[in-house]
């Protein structure tokens, strides 16, 4: 059943990003990219990775949206139809999906017990966690503790991301009321 679930959701991922590459307006790809990182979330979550589904869920579908639809809203953009061949594009696309599908039969079966991920630091996290930080959730213990580091560094990527495509539109709009309000006439 899990197989079906899995091709059912990676076929509406690829029937997604058909529609996406064939699309004329911005509006339609914001909204279909939403729903691409909804589909990636569901795929997470069968795969068991409930807290990366869920930050795939709150930043791709949820934040990722709201500031890209707002973007549109603050700019009015309009999207110009393409005339280039996107067959280089296809052509590259193909070969570097290729290459990542020949890099993954290199890896080992999935839930192999003695795969390289689980022999070395994990079972130092799983046996030490608890004692060290008195913890009981051993995933928070690796990101907030053992990781604290890097999580406060990607935490603040994304702050400065975001203050920073703030202080652009806000920027853009001021500008815009400034010039406005020049040439209104007395």
């Amino acid at each position: 059943m899990e197989l079906y679930v899995n091709l059912l959701l990676l076929t509406l991922m690829a029937a997604t990003v058909i529609a996406i590459i064939q699309q004329s307006s911005l509006f339609s790809v914001v909204i279909l990219s939403g729903i691409y990182s909804f589909l990636m979330a569901s795929v997470l979550i069968v795969l068991d990775a409930v807290d990366v589904a869920m930050t795939e869920a709150s930043v791709g579908a949820g934040i990722s949206t709201v500031v890209l639809l707002g973007a549109l809203h603050l700019t009015r953009t309009t999207a110009l139809k393409s005339h280039q061949r996107v067959f280089l594009g296809l052509f590259v696309s193909v070969a570097v999906g290729t290459m990542l599908m020949w890099g993954v039969l290199g890896l080992p079966e999935f839930g192999v017990a003695d795969a390289p991920v689980h022999t070395h630091v994990a079972p130092t996290y799983l046996l030490e966690s608890i004692p060290e930080t008195g913890i009981p959730n051993v995933v928070t213990t690796v990101l907030a503790d053992y990781r604290g580091f890097d999580t406060f560094g990607e935490t603040t990527v994304v702050f400065t991301a975001g203050i920073g495509v703030l202080l652009l539109l806000g920027g853009r709009r001021r500008r815009g009321r400034g010039a406005g309000a020049k040439d209104a006439p007395k």
